[in-house]
């Protein structure tokens, strides 16, 4: 048995791993927190505490759960697209425009490892060289139609326990309070982005495959 491969993909797997349970570490710590502050309000007006699976499927949960997941895609989808043709002289971040790209090698059959799709039709291929940008497009898409939803079953019941008249789907998606929930998450995230683009000509993390080796001049542009 190989135990030094095995070791090795492990060692391979721990990023993935560990991010997925530090998300999952958070969502608990952010429900816990969340269903203590929902249950005060509820207690401020009167009304009685709710248990942890209703809060868990409620408006005030998810709607915040989602309006932050949808603050995440939109940066990652642009700039997962714009690297492509965007070019940021002396960025670790941007391709090098001197270099040749690896990725632009699709040709049929040139590699018998390839992905399915590479060895398909063109239309399929076609799709398959841009779907890392288009299905984070979806998933933006779909983050921002549960935001919406959840935000406006939020904003429902608020106006219930205030006595004040339900609000109808669409006219939820007119209000400025949802756009001003998206607007001040999508500006942060772009805000980091382009400073991680421009820190990473001057700075260097040693062993971060996000930074240029230490001893790189500030001119080169790519890893």
């Amino acid at each position: 048995m190989n135990y030094g491969r095995n070791i090795g993909d492990l060692e391979e797997q721990q990023p993935v791993d560990s991010a997925f349970l530090i998300t999952v570490v958070l969502i608990a710590a952010m429900f816990l927190t969340g269903w203590q502050v929902y249950d005060r309000e509820l207690a401020e007006r009167g009304r009685a505490a709710i248990g942890a699976v209703y809060y868990l499927t409620s408006g005030h949960f998810l709607s915040t759960l989602f309006e932050n997941w949808e603050s995440e895609f939109p940066e990652k989808a642009a700039y997962v697209m714009f690297t492509a043709f965007l070019i940021q002289r002396g960025s670790a971040e941007s391709r090098d425009p001197d270099e040749p790209q690896d990725q632009d090698d699709d040709a049929p059959g040139s590699n018998p490892a390839s992905p399915w799709p590479v060895r398909s039709g063109k239309l399929v291929r076609w799709l398959y060289s841009y779907s890392l940008g288009i299905v984070l497009v979806l998933i933006f898409l779909g983050t921002i139609f549960l935001h919406l939803t959840f935000s406006w079953e939020k904003a429902n019941a608020e106006a219930l326990l205030h006595g004040q008249p339900q609000v109808g789907y669409w006219e939820h998606l007119g209000e400025a309070e949802f756009w001003f929930e998206s607007f001040q998450n999508w500006q942060c995230e772009f805000m980091s982005t382009g400073a991680l683009v421009v820190l990473s000509i001057f700075l260097r993390f040693r062993g971060s495959p996000e930074s240029k080796s230490v001893s790189a001049p500030h001119s080169k542009t790519g890893k």
